[in-house]
């Protein structure tokens, strides 16, 4: 990046930020502290109202701001893309916020590149599957981000692993991550005194309370997650995943791993993880397109949970009539219809 591009993107940089210190300027752009604060006199000379406070950072002065921004192609086309993953994978409410978001910048764009936006859309589709979460409130990812962005407490209800009566909790919001196909809220739990993870598709009913809670400055969202990894390092585990299931393998795997690598019809995966019954079963859900290979002991809980639901379905060794076999299997659905 050129000087002149630094400069701009520094004054955007503190229009986006109440304050900011100089180690984060130099953080963000990559530069040394002394070239920051040549950077800021330079601004300061060319006309730019920064305010300096020892020991804290620099603002602008209140009520500064840059005429609307311009967009380059690369831009505009990134912001698109951008647009339309959220049209695919996200909350309905994100979804309306996002088409007025970027109306807004269309508007700003000058006509070729609202021509070739135009021309993108029209040869731009994406084949995602939109998420699996079901009884979700259209809002909830908003109301959720705005507790967080101004610390207000939550009264939910919240059904746990999906099963029983909703239980009322009231929670304070600390952070919002998506693993597993599902948005989940990492918070403060008041009836349980301690963090938890509630996933947002089991919460039946959700209120943002008037009462804020101050900052908890030693929690940290990465830290909190980094440690719920940390648990399911036990033993190495070797699995062979059939190329299909690769993908979604990838996606809801949350530990960590060691190795991947192409074989014969699949990838072999090494990873750090415990063999304890929540393994067992998701690795039971990817049915015959999973193998372990390594430890015995997983291959030996894998095969006795297999036999048990084995008894289980078939009533504890009780003939059940056979099944009719179908004469004829239906037709293949035709091809989805892109608009």
């Amino acid at each position: 990046m050129n000087r002149i591009d630094r400069l701009m993107a520094t004054i955007l940089l503190l229009q986006g930020h109440r304050v900011i210190k100089a180690g984060d300027i130099a953080d963000h752009f990559e530069i040394s502290l002394r070239t920051v604060y040549r950077d800021i006199a330079a601004l300061s000379e060319g006309g730019v109202p920064i305010v300096a406070e020892a020991g804290v950072g620099y603002s602008l002065l209140k009520g500064y701001s840059m005429p609307p921004v311009m967009f380059t192609a690369e831009e505009a086309s990134a912001l698109f893309l951008g647009g339309e993953l959220v049209e695919h994978l996200t909350d309905p409410s994100l979804q309306a916020q996002m088409r007025s978001a970027l109306l807004k910048i269309r508007a700003v764009l000058p006509r070729p590149q609202q021509d070739q936006l135009d021309r993108l859309k029209q040869t731009t589709a994406l084949l995602i599957r939109p998420p699996t979460g079901r009884g979700q409130s259209a809002a909830v990812l908003t109301r959720l981000q705005n507790a967080l962005a101004h610390r207000r407490v939550l009264a939910m209800q919240y059904r746990t692993g999906g099963e029983g009566e909703p239980k009322r909790r009231d929670v304070e919001p600390l952070g919002l991550i998506f693993y597993a196909d599902h948005w989940h809220l990492i918070a403060y739990c008041r009836l349980r005194q301690d963090h938890r993870d509630f996933r947002t598709d089991r919460i039946t009913e959700l209120v943002l309370r008037s009462e804020t809670f101050e900052a908890r400055p030693d929690f940290s969202v990465r830290d909190y997650i980094n440690a719920w990894r940390e648990k399911f390092i036990g033993v190495q585990v070797t699995l062979k995943v059939a190329q299909p299931a690769a993908e979604r393998f990838r996606r809801a795997w949350m530990g960590a791993v060691l190795e991947e690598k192409p074989v014969k019809d699949g990838l072999l995966f090494t990873l750090l993880a415990d063999p304890c019954d929540w393994l067992v079963d998701w690795l039971l859900s990817f049915g015959d397109a999973v193998e372990v290979v390594l430890p015995e002991t997983l291959r030996t809980q894998l095969v006795d949970k297999a036999e048990h639901l084995v008894r289980h379905h078939r009533g504890n060794g009780k003939q059940r009539p056979a099944l009719p076999v179908p004469t004829r299997f239906p037709s293949r659905s035709p091809a989805p219809k892109l608009s």
